[in-house]
């Protein structure tokens, strides 16, 4: 087992991406629950600590805190936000609710650059959130950066090898984070560089035989990268307990159903049972205009028609899905902390609280790009690998408002030409995501000579890096005009194409 580093989640919606910072490192990392005892650190024989931020204040009530012994193990603490917050109040300094709260970009001035700001520039653009500042600081702490509202952004306590910083590494806008947290990892925890993609797939296996054993595993395998990475990750580890279902749920892209039974069943030799449940499935969406009922209405049905197809596969005790960090964290609270609802994501905050099958997620700590990596390494073609997101409730969350078959065809249409140009031109590659949208309304619109009231559909194009945040595609005009044009030519009732140039936040990559 490689050397670890603790993460503390305290219910930042940005845990995950410190542990990911760690693995960009080439260091394991692994999170923790903030109650986590120190004495199940020592047993995992953790190097280092890092305590992420959080959306608690050091002084409520229910603030989070965890086993002060956590101080004691002698290894390397580094505070993140709410966590050198506590480091203050866990070891006698002193935190205050702060006159001017900082959000957003900052400048970090480094006093003392010692081993977590060295050969780094002594002025830093960094990004802050909070709220809450350190006006006194434990015995043995001595500041090392300074911010415009904050003399100790940046302490540390030499002898214990204890540091905090109250803005945010982990995050792209903080001018050489990644730099800083290596410092950390390397330069004070003395850790060995040794961790990877095979590491995890390797560790992976490991677990998934170790919490499977000899039970038989149905996962819903929707041909998208989440679910054919999962696929084979599961496949190199239990063979032929492996059955994958794939649900046609009438939400579907044009193709689809044919082009995933011609891949997987034809090409990678894996049981594959197909259940065409569309039916169902629209009866049940119809009428439904709530972006989130739709969601767990999907999410219900979804694991409805898997516990159904039991009937045919045979006994089977768990049901696997592709489910991803960003899923999760835009879903649910993470091990109970105090993390906000986003939305829900089909396979995670839809599922229904009482399931026949217990689940088994392989993915479930990993970003896309993460994902995209292992797939590679486990040999899935490149159509599979960067094939575009494809969100689980399928085109029910790109039709905005009431699902039916006429607007399906529409969208469906749309979409095809849409995806079409972009492979032609290129562009498919270099984006995040680029699908189109079904909009509730009608547009007046002209044909020859005639008035034309019609449906108007939305592109909506991004580049990201990890679906946590997302802007825009400058697309070039004529590819646009292209895609347009092509559109209100070819697919029947549609009068108008727009394009959306919203970023992520405030909106999010997908209309619901």
């Amino acid at each position: 087992m490689p050397q670890t580093i603790a993460v503390l989640d305290f219910g930042s919606q940005y845990t995950q991406v410190i542990a990911r910072r760690i693995r960009e490192s080439q260091v394991y990392s692994k999170i923790y629950h903030y109650k986590t005892p120190a004495s199940k650190l020592r047993e995992d024989d953790v190097i280092g600590i890092i305590l992420s931020g959080g959306p608690s204040s050091v002084f409520a009530k229910t603030a989070p805190i965890p086993d002060r012994e956590i101080f004691n193990l002698g290894v390397p603490v580094l505070g993140i936000c709410y966590g050198i917050q506590l480091l203050s109040f866990l070891l006698g300094g002193r935190a205050s609710r702060s006159k001017q709260r900082e959000f957003g970009n900052g400048t970090l001035t480094v006093t003392k650059p010692g081993r977590l700001f060295g050969k780094l520039p002594r002025k830093l653009q960094v990004w802050n959130s909070h709220g809450d500042k350190v006006i006194k600081l434990p015995e043995g702490f001595t500041a090392i950066g300074t911010t415009e509202n904050s003399p100790f952004a940046a302490i540390e306590d030499r002898k214990r090898n204890f540091f905090g910083i109250q803005f945010h590494p982990e995050v792209f806008h903080t001018e050489r984070g990644v730099e800083i947290i290596r410092n950390f990892l390397v330069r004070v925890c003395k850790a060995e560089q040794d961790w990877t993609t095979k590491d995890f797939i390797a560790h992976s296996v490991k677990e998934i035989k170790k919490q499977v054993g000899k039970s038989r595993v149905i996962l819903g395998l929707s041909g998208g990268v989440d679910s054919s990475v999962a696929a084979a990750l599961l496949h190199k580890a239990i063979r032929k307990q492996l059955v994958c279902v794939f649900v046609d749920n009438g939400l579907l892209r044009a193709g689809e159903r044919e082009a995933v039974e011609s891949l997987y069943k034809r090409n990678f030799k894996i049981d594959l049972r197909v259940v065409d449940a569309s039916s169902l499935f629209l009866r049940r969406l119809k009428g439904v205009e709530d972006p989130e009922l739709k969601r767990k209405i999907i999410g219900n049905t979804f694991v409805e028609v898997f516990e159904k197809s039991l009937k045919t596969i045979g006994k089977a005790d768990y049901l696997a899905q592709g489910t991803l960090y960003p899923d999760v964290i835009e879903s649910v609270a993470i091990g109970d902390n105090p993390a906000s609802l986003i939305k829900s994501h089909h396979n995670v905050g839809g599922l229904p609280e009482r399931m026949k099958l217990k689940l088994v997620e392989p993915l479930r700590e990993l970003f896309k790009d993460e994902v995209r990596e292992v797939g590679a390494a486990l040999g899935l073609p490149k159509e599979v690998v960067w094939r575009q997101p494809f969100p689980g409730p399928g085109l029910g969350v790109r039709v905005a408002g009431d699902i039916t078959k006429a607007r399906l065809k529409v969208l469906r249409g749309a979409d095809t030409i849409l995806t079409e140009e972009m492979k032609k031109s290129g562009w498919y590659w270099k984006v995040w995501q680029s699908f189109a949208v079904f909009l509730p309304v009608k547009s007046v619109g002209v044909i020859g000579d005639e008035r034309n009231y019609a449906d108007v559909i939305a592109l909506r194009i991004v580049g990201s890096k990890d679906a946590m945040t997302a802007d825009w595609t400058r697309l070039p005009y004529d590819l646009l005009q292209l895609i347009s044009n092509r559109i209100t030519n070819e697919v029947e009732g549609v009068s108008r194409v727009v394009y959306d140039v919203s970023s992520k936040p405030p909106a999010t990559i997908e209309w619901e």
